[in-house]
C-alpha cells in the first residue's frame, strides 16, 4: 500500500511542477513579431531590385532573434484584381517577440543597412502583425 501511495504522491507532485511550469512559460510568453516591410526603390530595374535584395541578405540576414528572415522581388506577373503593385522588393522577418524587434532595429547592422540604401528608397511601409500561436 506505501508503494501504491508514494507512486501516486510522485505522479501527482510530478504533474503539479509540469503544469505549473507550463502555465508561467505560457504567462511570460509573447506571441512571435512578424515584421513585413515594402520598399518601393527610386530605379524599379530588375538589377536594381536584385542589388537591392542582397544588401538585405548582407546586412539583416543573421540579426539575432529572428526565427525567419527572407526578401522577395515583386512579382510582376502575377495579376490579381487586389494585387498592389507600388513597391519593388519585400523583406520578410519574423522574431521571438516583440523586444527582439526592438533589439533588431537598433542593432548596427540594421543602421548600417538604413544608412547604405537610404538613398534608394522611394517608399517604405512596415506592416507588424503579432502571429497567431499554434499556426504556421
Amino acid at each position: 500500500m506505501s508503494k501504491l501511495l508514494a507512486c501516486t504522491l510522485f505522479a501527482t507532485l510530478a504533474a503539479t511542477l509540469i503544469v505549473g511550469n507550463v502555465a508561467r512559460t505560457a504567462e511570460k510568453s509573447e506571441p512571435q513579431l512578424a515584421h513585413m516591410v515594402f520598399f518601393a526603390l527610386k530605379d524599379h530595374s530588375p538589377e536594381s531590385r536584385k542589388a537591392f535584395a542582397a544588401s538585405c541578405e548582407k546586412y539583416l540576414k543573421d540579426i539575432e532573434g529572428s526565427v525567419y528572415f527572407s526578401v522577395g522581388i515583386i512579382a510582376e506577373d502575377v495579376e490579381e484584381p487586389v494585387s498592389v503593385k507600388d513597391w519593388d522588393v519585400a523583406l520578410h522577418v519574423v522574431f521571438r517577440d516583440k523586444e527582439t524587434k526592438a533589439k533588431y532595429l537598433e542593432h548596427p547592422q540594421h543602421k548600417e543597412f538604413v544608412e547604405a540604401n537610404r538613398a534608394q528608397f522611394a517608399k517604405v511601409r512596415v506592416f507588424d502583425s503579432y502571429l497567431v500561436p499554434g499556426k504556421p
